[in-house]
């Protein structure tokens, strides 16, 4: 495992007395992001709906970082407002805001396309429209200071491959990757810009709050993996963080990707890996 030195080392942006604001970082992968950076230093910036689960969050960096490391903020980040005015109460209590991680994320199946209008919104405004809310809130910030920044969304495979299943869900990861790409991009050619975008694409990963599960899957990865896992493809330069898990290496996700893309270059049906006369050609592909 990279250590936090080299980590450092490597990624000016998480230097310790730096800032960290995490969005969904009451639970899973964004506390496990908040507790790991908060233990290198950083002081970190929770954000998530007020709760029970915000406040034990914020005890528990706090143990990790001190009381004047960390601050908690309620937060909706389907709502553009309160996603400015995190931004305004991270940089006035913290300054310069060096790494920011849009992780928070629902996956409630408002079900087929034709149905439940309200609920594919409620989806959409959280899991895309958040991740736009907050580069919007704390890009512009980020660039002005002139410092190493990172700017990490959280994709999903669902977001490539599409499983059937949760149509909304995949829906919404599928344009935060596209976003993030475009993301990238326009920092890449931002004059002096020292910005840089990451999708983050976890596994499968037990959070606390997978369904059905008390307990982690044996296929399950935890957040803490995750985040290793982030932390040290960040030192590599990856812009795709793609995270195996106990179940799918990267080789079996890589085939799953080809065949995904490769309905477009065959000409063959959308989703076609689901399709009764392509599964068995797919099965093959997987075993060849």
């Amino acid at each position: 495992m990279t250590t936090d030195a080299e980590i450092q080392t490597a990624l000016p942006a998480l230097a310790s007395g730096n800032v960290a604001v995490i969005t969904g970082s009451a639970s899973g992968i964004g506390l496990a992001a908040a507790k790991r950076l908060a233990a290198m230093g950083l002081k970190i910036v929770l954000a998530d709906i007020g709760g029970a689960r915000l406040d034990e969050a914020a005890r528990a960096i706090a143990t990790i970082a001190g009381d004047n490391a960390v601050l908690a903020v309620a937060t909706d980040v389907s709502k553009a407002d309160e996603l400015d005015l995190l931004a305004e109460k991270a940089f006035g209590a913290f300054g310069e805001v060096s790494l920011l991680m849009n992780n928070a994320g629902v996956g409630n199946n408002p079900g087929k396309p034709w149905e439940n209008r309200d609920a594919w919104k409620r989806l959409l405004d959280i899991n895309f429209w958040g991740v736009v809310h907050g580069v919007e809130a704390f890009a512009p910030g980020m660039l002005a200071a002139g410092r190493p920044g990172l700017i990490v969304n959280t994709g999903s495979k669902q977001g490539i491959t599409t499983p059937p299943g949760n149509l909304a869900y995949n829906v919404s990861k599928s344009g935060v990757k596209t976003f993030t790409e475009g993301l990238a991009h326009a920092l890449r050619n931002e004059p002096g810009a020292k910005v840089a975008a990451h999708l983050l694409i976890p596994g499968f990963t037990f959070t606390g709050l997978t369904e059905g599960a008390t307990e982690k899957p044996a296929g399950a990865w935890t957040g803490e993996q995750v985040i290793d896992f982030m932390l040290t493809s960040l030192v590599r330069g990856d812009f795709y963080i793609l995270c195996p898990d106990n179940e799918a290496t990267r080789p079996v996700d890589e085939r799953r990707m080809a065949w995904a893309i490769g309905d477009i270059i065959e000409n063959r049906p959308a989703l076609s890996r689901w399709h009764p006369e392509h599964k068995d050609a797919f099965a093959a592909f997987m075993e060849s």
